[in-house]
């Protein structure tokens, strides 16, 4: 054994890697007004570009205005094919992806700008679009409905995505879902009264401009929602039974950043004076926890606050992230003694003077994230999102799925019941 050898077996135990799957958009810019580099990025996936919109946010965000000058310098067609106005329903997707087969798209590229809600919505229309035989395309509304209910998760006929969809280029308009990152697109049908996702690996975009000055637009509302749904992502995926040496580094290397910039983007939205250099930090924070959390929950899967999120959805029409901010507090205190040195841990990372024991610095960050719920004023009770005691029990049935599982403690409606009642 030589000198090198006895060296590396002096530096201590050498933890375990493990086997995991990584699954991550191909190319990614970050920063600053980088929004006007699309036309960079989109050179070799495609000429023609079909863009999906935020109703209000492609025109509030500024993304309009520049991205209309950077495609007609570079001499880049592009049309708008389909506007999302919230959460993607079966209705809409069915929409956009009649839209979007109605196109050429040997040489188009779907460009995703606005909200999660936005970036899931082209995911599944280009994905659905793709996967239709042109020579039997639905005759109408409802057979296009059918078709995407046939391509979800738990109801339909649950067909896989075999097709790979048009190049996709996400840009995100707010800091929350991490959308831009994963493989998957959330689909409600109000008028079936379910939830659910279609995903594929194949939906992961190609390429992801995050670019955070677009954030600026979005209400207090919106802000303080979507970062505590990206919190909640970055907290859930550390202690998924599925987390693995790469997403636990990567969520907890963006969660204390994000947790003392939400309460400054909070209070600086909207605004429409010069940004200064503290709102500037705060808000890159902001953007690069979402994606991070977008990345891990992708590969690692999340927990108890997102298990019951989108039963919350449909039950009450709650936001996806006002739900999961919600649930937050309630999720970390249930598991809170099983993964006390996980979030002990987290907690040192946000005060170096931390408790040395695990179970009390565990209970100093439950504490810090009420906090941080109060300070960004999103709801803190269930009946704040229109959830009465009568349906309590259907929410604890109707709770649970993919991120369920992933919960360290696990759950049955008989165990979540006295968590949602103890929320009224």
């Amino acid at each position: 054994m030589d000198a090198h050898s006895n060296d590396f077996t002096e530096c201590g135990v050498v933890s375990r890697v493990g086997t995991y799957d990584l699954t991550i958009p191909p190319s990614i810019r970050f920063g600053w007004g980088r929004l006007q580099e699309l036309p960079e990025v989109v050179l070799g996936l495609g000429k023609r570009l079909l863009l999906v919109v935020g109703r209000t946010s492609f025109i509030a965000s500024g993304a309009e205005r520049i991205i209309c000058q950077a495609l007609t310098e570079a001499a880049i067609d592009w049309k708008v094919v389909a506007t999302s106005t919230s959460e993607p329903t079966v209705a809409e997707v069915a929409a956009a992806a009649r839209g979007i087969a109605a196109e050429d798209l040997s040489d188009a590229v779907v460009v995703a700008i606005g909200g999660g809600a936005t970036i899931d919505l082209a995911k599944a229309a280009a994905a659905l679009a793709a996967n239709i035989d042109a020579r039997y395309l639905p005759q109408d509304q409802d057979d296009w409905e059918v078709t995407v209910v046939d391509h979800l998760e738990g109801v339909g006929r649950q067909l896989p995505i075999r097709c790979a969809p048009p190049p996709l280029v996400a840009i995100p308009t707010t800091a929350g879902t991490g959308a831009e990152a994963t493989r998957n697109a959330v689909i409600s049908c109000p008028r079936r009264g379910f939830k659910k996702s279609m995903r594929s690996p194949l939906m992961v975009p190609r390429a992801v401009i995050v670019d955070p000055q677009l954030t600026r637009s979005a209400p207090a509302r919106v802000t303080a929602a979507s970062g505590l749904d990206a919190i909640t992502q970055l907290i859930e995926s550390y202690v998924s039974r599925a987390a693995t040496s790469v997403t636990r580094p990567l969520a907890a290397s963006a969660l204390a950043g994000a947790m003392r910039a939400l309460p400054v983007v909070v209070q600086t939205a909207g605004a429409d004076d010069p940004v200064g250099e503290h709102e500037r930090i705060a808000r890159e924070a902001m953007c690069h926890a979402s994606l991070l959390s977008g990345i891990a929950l992708a590969n690692s899967g999340l927990g108890l606050a997102h298990g019951v999120a989108p039963a919350l959805g449909i039950a009450c029409g709650a936001s996806h992230g006002e739900a999961c901010a919600v649930m937050l507090p309630a999720a970390v205190r249930v598991n809170l003694e099983q993964e006390a040195s996980s979030y002990a841990e987290l907690e040192r990372r946000m005060h170096a003077a931390a408790s040395r024991e695990d179970l009390a610095a565990a209970a100093a960050f439950l504490e810090r994230v009420e906090k941080l719920c109060d300070a960004v004023g999103v709801p803190r009770r269930l009946s704040e999102l229109g959830v009465e005691p009568s349906m309590i029990r259907w929410l604890a049935e109707h709770s649970g799925g993919n991120s369920m599982r992933g919960n360290p403690v696990p759950m049955t409606p008989e165990t979540l019941t006295p968590v949602l009642e103890s929320l009224l």
